[in-house]
């Protein structure tokens, strides 16, 4: 590992000016290129404290040996060489979009004499007008089958071309009148160019003008009573109508953009891209990139940006590119894509309108793109075993831990404290065995003594059953839930706390004669979090004399892992499968832990003092709301006038009255997102949402 101060440049010797610069390994391969508005206030960032970098920027600069930079004349130039020196260098340490297929075109070659239509994938050729990328090829021939009924272009290869002209006959598609047949001399080069010119104007987007036309010549042929010819030509609009509908209607007609939306977590990225020609869907196409540097959403666009259109020119281009986020700075990204068309291009984000549902659109493919990549990965068995494999052995495992525990801490700064367990097994999710915790021995907000608390109830449980050596009772046990009304809910399994009852409990084993519940001891427990949660799971196992479960935490901010007694964390590389599990299995501990926090928030804010009042029910609660208007005015209320509210005798209306008396209205709450006094007889909607932003 290099010391970054061995090959740092002398004060003064970087230029404050545009430039691009590079990192070197000690082997002198470039292994990061970067551009800067001013060299010297980005280089400078580089050669800071190393604890003050990202880790991925930190291991970059201690990988590196030396740094050299070109200074150019403006943003743009150094936007350009740097996706010049990315694409000639391959650096590793920055964002490189990978495509996960080889997408297909529609290719028109006008740089032949005689134009031909076909399917192409790979690099793009000057002189051949490309459309699309499709997401199969089949969807361009039955595209290019209706339209060459009305534009009669050559789909022929080279050989057959030229066979047909060799015996002066031509292929099928000739007799049938797919094809104008120029190798037979049908049709001049110079008609035949035109035909081809007209069928990339059509797939450009211009149908209107043509369809109407031929509209006009039909009407113009029933007239003359040419009914053969205006016949063909109401077969013609129809193909083409029939061609149009398969790209839908998305945008105001003669609409060029692309939309480009990125999904991302800590480690990967995928990019969506549609292409709108002409108000509809021409193409789609999509990437998955590992984040190797540290950048931000702007950074994730600009890539693909460069990506996108640094091989593109004039209207491939379009006028209109809609991002959801801006780069920073935007305005050199904006002059490098106008250079390219050669017109002015828009780069924004959509606020309104269909543009911003299309986006939205375009938003859940990525989101559909990224989770099918890690479904591909997840369900791969290689891939799994590999991953335990690297678990296992930066941990120190004496074998692979074929069953994961993962724990994680819940709340709205201290308030409704839950927790959740997952479990996965041989690397897969096992849902059937998740469980949730409420924190029962203290008040408010310590995410270190409320996780002591739930691995302690957990492995306590654990043991009771290994005592019993697998058998289940009806008996309560320490976590059992107890009713209001003082009565123990002895089916729902200890620290299952809001779970609904199991009608399996009472079972001894699953179908599979697997122990059932908390009776099944995990090989790792990973909980959330750093040093201090990992020595409180490790403390609470010791108390309880258990010694042969691992114990690791996942600290979100750094992805480090930390390990019992341990003053430095264990760093997994970027592109471990171990990581991605450990990640994996955190961010379901944390999904489903959120999820039960904001139930409970969500009922206990909607909870009204009449839901304590015996033999009252919805209806007749709604009843009483809705006439008297809210529970503050119910609340004043006499017994007569609750006895007035149809439905309610006079013994309700007492027991009503006795209930409200006796439960004090507490001080208003305020919404703190708007100002408004939260009244006791509803939460506003907004409340939710001004919580949320505060949840753990």
């Amino acid at each position: 590992m290099a010391d970054p101060s061995s090959y740092r440049p002398k004060p003064g010797q970087i230029p404050d000016s545009p430039g691009v610069y590079k990192f070197r390994d000690e082997h002198g391969r470039v292994i990061y290129v970067g551009k800067a508005k001013s060299l010297r206030q980005r280089l400078a960032n580089y050669f800071q404290d190393l604890a003050g970098l990202h880790p991925r920027t930190r291991t970059m600069v201690t990988t590196a040996a030396s740094v050299e930079w070109t200074v150019v004349s403006t943003e743009v130039e150094a936007l350009q060489l740097e996706y010049s020196w990315i694409k000639e260098f391959d650096p590793r340490f920055n964002v490189k979009y990978r495509d996960d297929k080889s997408y297909p075109y529609l290719a028109v070659t006008l740089n032949e004499e005689f134009p031909r239509v076909q399917v192409m994938r790979g690099a793009k050729k000057k002189g051949v007008r490309y459309f699309g990328p499709y997401g199969h090829a089949w969807a361009i021939r039955e595209t290019v089958d209706l339209m060459l009924r009305v534009f009669p272009v050559r789909t022929c290869s080279a050989g057959v071309f030229k066979r047909s002209a060799q015996i002066g006959r031509p292929c099928l598609l000739g007799y049938i009148g797919k094809c104008s047949a120029p190798c037979v001399g049908r049709i001049s080069p110079e008609e035949h160019h035109e035909l081809a010119e007209e069928f990339c104007d059509f797939m450009a987007g211009r149908t209107g003008a043509y369809i109407r036309r031929l509209e006009r010549g039909m009407q113009e042929a029933a007239e003359e009573m040419e009914y053969e010819r205006a016949a063909r030509l109401r077969d013609d609009i129809g193909a083409l109508k029939r061609a149009m509908e398969k790209s839908a209607v998305v945008l105001a007609d003669a609409t060029d953009a692309d939309l480009i939306a990125v999904a991302e977590d800590e480690l990967e990225a995928a990019v969506q891209i549609f292409h709108v020609r002409g108000g509809r869907v021409r193409g789609q196409r999509g990437w998955v990139t590992d984040k190797v540097e540290a950048v931000t959403t702007s950074g994730l666009v600009e890539h693909a940006l460069q990506q996108l259109y640094g091989e593109e020119r004039g209207d491939a281009v379009p006028k209109e590119v809609l991002v959801p986020a801006l780069p920073e700075p935007v305005e050199p990204i904006a002059q490098w894509l106008s250079q390219r068309r050669g017109s002015q291009v828009s780069l924004r984000i959509p606020q309104r309108g269909d543009k911003k549902d299309l986006m939205a659109t375009v938003g859940r493919n990525a989101q559909q793109a990224l989770g099918l990549h890690k479904t591909k990965r997840a369900s791969d068995l290689t891939t799994r075993s590999r991953a335990l494999e690297e678990i296992a052995g930066a941990l120190g495992l004496d074998a692979v831990p074929l069953r994961i525990e993962c724990f994680d801490i819940s709340h709205l700064q201290g308030d409704d404290v839950v927790a959740s367990m997952v479990v996965f097994e041989d690397g897969l999710a096992r849902k059937s065995e998740y469980r949730r915790f409420q924190i029962k021995s203290f008040q408010g907000q310590d995410d270190v003594r409320s996780m002591h608390e739930v691995i302690g109830r957990r492995f306590k449980r654990y043991l009771q059953e290994k005592q019993k050596s697998g058998e289940w009772t009806e008996e309560p046990a320490d976590d059992a839930r107890v009713d209001d009304n003082g009565t123990t809910a002895a089916t729902v399994p200890a620290g299952t706390d809001d779970l609904e009852p199991d009608p399996m409990a009472g079972r001894p084993t699953d179908e599979d004669g697997r122990p059932k519940r908390f009776a099944y001891p995990p090989q790792l427990v990973v909980v959330d979090g750093g040093a201090p949660q990992v020595a409180a799971a490790r403390r609470a196992l010791d108390e309880l004399g258990i010694d042969d479960v691992a114990v690791c935490g996942l600290a979100k901010r750094l992805e480090e892992v930390w390990l019992p007694e341990e003053d430095d964390p264990v760093v997994l590389p970027r592109s471990s499968e171990g990581l991605y599990l450990l990640q994996r299995v955190r961010d379901e501990a944390h999904r489903f832990a959120i999820a039960y926090q904001r139930s409970k928030r969500t009922k206990r804010l909607k909870s009204s003092p009449l839901d304590a009042v015996a033999g009252l029910g919805a209806t007749r609660r709604q009843a009483l709301l809705k006439h008297f208007g809210s529970l503050k005015k119910l609340r004043a209320a006499t017994v007569d006038e609750i006895c007035e509210v149809p439905g309610v005798g006079r013994k309700t209306a007492e027991t009503v009255a006795a209930a409200l008396a006796g439960a004090a209205p507490s001080a208003p709450a305020v919404n703190t997102a708007t100002g408004e006094i939260i009244e006791d007889d509803g939460v506003p909607p907004a409340a939710l949402s001004a919580e949320r932003g505060q949840e753990r």
